[in-house]
């Protein structure tokens, strides 16, 4: 639907990685935010017009909603749902669900990739974004993991990507 030059996608750490939780008042998780606004409007700037998330917690969240305050202010970029399975979100706390529910909502595309959970699911759905995209935007911490695996094979993909530390906020 959307050309693979036009397009970036993120992978990012849950909530339980990240040095701060789940508490987005505290003033890393408001830079690291601002970090990610900033690697949108760069990619932006470099012709950058449809973003691909992978709707899981914590920093896909924050870059579907920096993703969709950018459409606000430009009007021209287009935010994917990369949604690994359609029960995606079932076992997580209502609060949590509630946000999901309305960031898929605001979403120009929803691309459910299968109905059912597998134990590949989530992988499946990281390769799918790295093969739709020309540049990766991550928040990494050099730690094991799905964004690590997703970043190696952007690398192997020859996708550019573009780190952001949250231990380095």
């Amino acid at each position: 639907m959307y050309e693979r030059e036009v397009s970036c996608c993120f992978t990012g750490h849950r909530p339980e990685k990240l040095p701060w939780g789940k508490n987005e008042e505290d003033l890393r998780c408001i830079l690291l935010k601002a970090k990610i606004r900033d690697a949108i409007e760069v990619a932006y700037a470099e012709g950058k017009r449809h973003f691909i998330c992978g709707m899981a917690r914590g920093c896909d969240f924050y870059f579907a909603e920096a993703v969709l305050a950018l459409r606000e202010e430009k009007g021209d970029v287009t935010l994917e749902a990369a949604i690994p399975c359609a029960v995606q979100s079932a076992s997580w706390s209502a609060p949590q669900r509630a946000r999901w529910e309305q960031l898929v909502d605001a979403c120009d595309v929803k691309n459910v990739l299968q109905e059912t959970y597998t134990p590949d699911c989530m992988h499946r759905r990281n390769r799918y974004m790295v093969e739709h995209s020309s540049l990766v935007i991550a928040v990494y911490d050099g730690s094991d993991g799905g964004t690590r695996r997703t970043l190696e094979y952007a690398i192997r993909e020859k996708v550019p990507f573009v780190d952001i530390d949250p231990g380095k906020v």
